[in-house]
């Protein structure tokens, strides 16, 4: 294993432009974010069987990241440990991206966005494991919160795009024959462009480092093979550390969170300031819209907090400044379906750019100081298992439950979604950081 000294200290602009493919993949997960239930419902789907149409996202998630995380700690080849992933991942994902707003039906859609998320997951575990193995512990907080920032910013761009055509003149009710806006369409392929040429950037400015005699050698004594990988996923769930288990109960909340207001925030909106639940009404349109700068604008607010967070997460320890973030990430969701003018859906926003920001960055602060270094690509695959089991679970049980329990009305989704917030805040508060198991709760061992 590589020695933490003989990793080279890396300036902010090198650490930016290592993290600017970042931006590329996420501008990708917020077109998928503010389009997908749009898109579908355009085509045709009800709104309670929007949950299982887009279970794309946590299933190659689940399956393929702990594959990937695996696969790549085991991987030496001429191009490096985590390149060939990133190339292969921002391929599929760019693909993925162009094809999706031609979508003809339901199944055409299902079909891309399987095939997105494919590439993003097979291009985001190496990207994670990447921070840990350039930077030395003392830079895995401006590594993770950069990539945070790069997540709000590259959103922020995402939720814009179709409003900044829009208002450069194009009209929002202008649509081709399966009723999806051309502002999509276009949104779409400026994302697989974009997707594929800041990966791309990211790994020939700041490439890997070559590796170690001794991680050469650890390499090639491990068994190779599917079964090979599929043990040694199994080996690291049973070695789990004890922070990471229990970060797994905070992501149960946060994550189900996150899906349901990702999927239900549009509808939300669209009853609550524009009186519309007609997915073809131009009311409907002007929710996405609308949506699109909402969410650009608590991008923006998590782009400029991931960076705050830096400070903070050293003094405050980031599993106690996770907590608070998520308490107001909580206030603003149930806040959210009650505001019935435009202007003021911006001021809960705030709380959720603020929730957002800290969930991209401050959970892999905490696992990076707890998983051994020689296995950080499989733990970092297993822990997104903890993000998208959840979504799962929200797919198989909201078609259930949407109509008997939440009344058929996504504001009530949205109110769920703020108490969940406030019970991941109480999870992550038991959460000791880093090697310090003996330290108070969110103490960091200098």
């Amino acid at each position: 294993m590589r020695s933490p000294e003989s990793k080279p200290h890396l300036s902010l602009a090198r650490i930016l432009e290592m993290n600017l493919g970042f931006l590329g993949l996420q501008f990708s997960f917020g077109l998928q974010q503010g389009n997908m239930a749009p898109i579908y419902s355009y085509l045709g789907a009800s709104e309670a069987s929007l949950p299982l149409l887009q279970l794309a996202g946590p299933m190659t998630g689940l399956l393929i990241q702990p594959l990937i995380g695996a696969l790549s700690d085991r991987t030496d080849s001429r191009w490096g440990r985590r390149t060939p992933y990133f190339l292969f991942g921002a391929v599929l994902c760019a693909f993925g991206l162009f094809f999706m707003p031609l979508s003809h039906s339901i199944l055409m859609a299902v079909s891309m966005l399987w095939i997105l998320d494919a590439g993003n997951n097979i291009t985001m575990e190496p990207y994670r494991a990447y921070v840990s193995d350039r930077l030395n512990e003392d830079q895995h907080e401006i590594g993770f919160l950069t990539q945070s920032a790069f997540t709000g910013l590259a959103q922020m761009l995402a939720f814009l795009t179709p409003s900044l055509l829009v208002w450069a003149g194009m009209n929002q009710d202008w649509v081709d024959a399966h009723n999806i806006p051309y502002t999509a369409r276009i949104a779409f392929m400026i994302g697989a462009v974009l997707s594929f040429s800041t990966i791309l950037w990211s790994i020939r400015r700041v490439p890997e480092l070559p590796l170690s005699l001794a991680e050469r050698t650890r390499i090639a004594a491990k068994p190779k093979g599917l079964a090979a990988t599929l043990n040694e996923i199994g080996s690291a769930i049973r070695d789990m550390p004890p922070a990471m288990r229990r970060l797994a109960v905070m992501s149960l909340f946060q994550w189900y969170a996150m899906a349901a207001y990702w999927a239900y925030v549009i509808y939300s909106i669209g009853r609550s300031v524009y009186g519309t639940e007609v997915a073809t009404s131009s009311g409907f349109h002007s929710a996405v819209l609308t949506n699109g700068v909402m969410a650009a604008f608590y991008n923006g607010v998590a782009f400029v907090a991931a960076f705050a967070m830096v400070p903070l997460a050293k003094r405050l320890g980031a599993a106690s400044l996770h907590a608070l973030c998520l308490v107001l990430a909580g206030i603003g969701m149930m806040w959210l379906p009650h505001i019935t003018d435009k202007a003021l859906l911006f001021v809960p926003a705030i709380g959720i750019g603020i929730g957002w920001a800290s969930i991209m960055g401050n959970p892999y602060v905490i696992l990076a100081g707890a998983i051994p270094a020689e296995r950080t690509g499989v733990y970092m695959g297993i822990f997104n298992m903890m993000i998208v089991i959840p979504m799962l679970v929200f797919a198989a049980t909201m078609p259930f439950c949407y109509g008997p329990l939440l009344n058929g009305d996504p504001r009530n989704v949205l109110t769920l979604c703020g108490i969940l917030m406030l019970c991941a805040a109480i999870a992550v508060w038991t959460v000791r950081e880093r090697n310090g198991e003996g330290l108070p709760v969110g103490a960091t061992r200098l």
